[in-house]
């Protein structure tokens, strides 16, 4: 069977894109925030931010990912209006670690950027964080690899 993946690489023409690398598209400007954060941090930056995923770090190792969606989905829908309640702010008192995905996919800056995409792909997720040698070194999002394959 043909995965999507497989059938887009076949249909692109050889050009620099096929040959791109993880490295050549990723962002490097990476924003982390520890384990044992408050979600009220962490909405601090996604008000302040254009991006929906954030590094969880334990010792500056990556611990996970804390994605907008998994934040939203931690809170209390009566956040901001007025229903609000004390209990629906003590929401922002979770700990990052206790809502963000655990042992994410990652990925190395050398791989070819159809190893990201299949990788996205396959477990349905919206980044990898870039990995050298343990150390982050960037992340790259669904979005990267769809202005890299879009022809100009």
């Amino acid at each position: 069977m043909t995965t999507s993946t497989e059938m887009l690489a076949e249909t692109l023409p050889d050009t620099p894109t096929k040959h791109l690398c993880v490295a050549d598209i990723m962002t490097t400007r990476v924003v982390t925030i520890e384990m044992d954060d408050r979600l009220i941090l962490a909405k601090e930056i996604f008000d302040n931010v254009s991006f929906h995923h954030l590094l969880v770090v334990d010792n500056e190792q990556l611990s996970g990912i804390l994605s907008h969606r998994d934040f939203l989905r931690a809170l209390s829908p009566n956040i901001g209006t007025a229903a609000e309640l004390m209990r629906d702010t003590e929401t922002l008192q979770k700990r990052v670690h206790q809502v963000m995905t655990h042992n994410p996919f990652t990925i190395a800056p050398r791989c070819d950027i159809n190893q990201a995409t299949k990788l996205i792909l396959d477990h349905d997720i919206g980044c990898l964080p870039v990995l050298d040698n343990n150390v982050i070194v960037g992340i790259i999002t669904w979005k990267d690899l769809l202005n890299a394959y879009y022809v100009k």
